[in-house]
């Protein structure tokens, strides 16, 4: 297993850690996660270790990728698992924090939907021998559902201290780039489809 799976299945883990984190019911053990302000703003450390291991999380994302390529270590199990460690990091946390009334409930209702549609048309591509290429309007998707998702977790601060709603801001923009690269990608691989139907 060389270094980039090896940071992919890191991410996988910390997935797994954040969604205990912010899923268990820790009240039920007697557990109480500490709490302070900031201005009129209640914090919950839970929320704020829980954010940090996030960060830690997608700069890992961002690395594997880029030293897979940089040193030819890409490899079908670096690319499966690339795949599973991003749609378990974000689709659940958005998910998550979505139930919990942190971020709008069409963040990941699009975000899935999209990704389900867009994984099938990669599917399809790689069944014919073909590449589907990322586009960069899903980077930039990507990037911005990173950062909003990142200032959910930190209660929108220091934003929130001006009543500046830039997270749901950036989730909305995210959700909107979701929509048109989802759109995107099937104008460019339309072709695969059909080929798929008449088959």
């Amino acid at each position: 297993m060389n270094l980039p799976t090896k940071l992919t299945v890191s991410r996988i883990f910390l997935s797994i850690i954040i969604i205990i984190l912010l899923i268990f019911p820790f009240h039920s053990v007697g557990i109480q996660w500490l709490t302070f302000k900031v201005d009129n703003i209640v914090i919950s450390l839970q929320y704020v270790i829980a954010g940090l291991l996030f960060i830690v999380a997608s700069v890992t994302d961002f690395l594997d990728g880029n030293l897979a390529r940089k040193n030819n270590q890409v490899t079908d199990l670096g690319k499966m698992l690339d795949a599973i460690a991003d749609k378990v990091l974000v689709n659940t946390v958005l998910i998550i924090l979505a139930y919990k009334g942190m971020i709008p409930i069409v963040v990941p209702v699009v975000t899935v939907f999209r990704d389900t549609f867009v994984d099938a048309i990669k599917m399809q591509a790689a069944s014919k021998g073909k590449v589907v290429a990322a586009i960069k309007s899903g980077k930039l998707k990507t990037a911005t559902l990173m950062v909003g998702t990142t200032l959910a977790f930190f209660y929108n601060l220091p934003f929130e201290l001006w009543s500046i709603g830039i997270s749901d801001i950036l989730l909305i923009i995210a959700t909107v780039l979701s929509l048109v690269s989802g759109v995107q990608y099937y104008i460019q691989n339309k072709d695969l489809l059909h080929e798929a139907k008449e088959a």
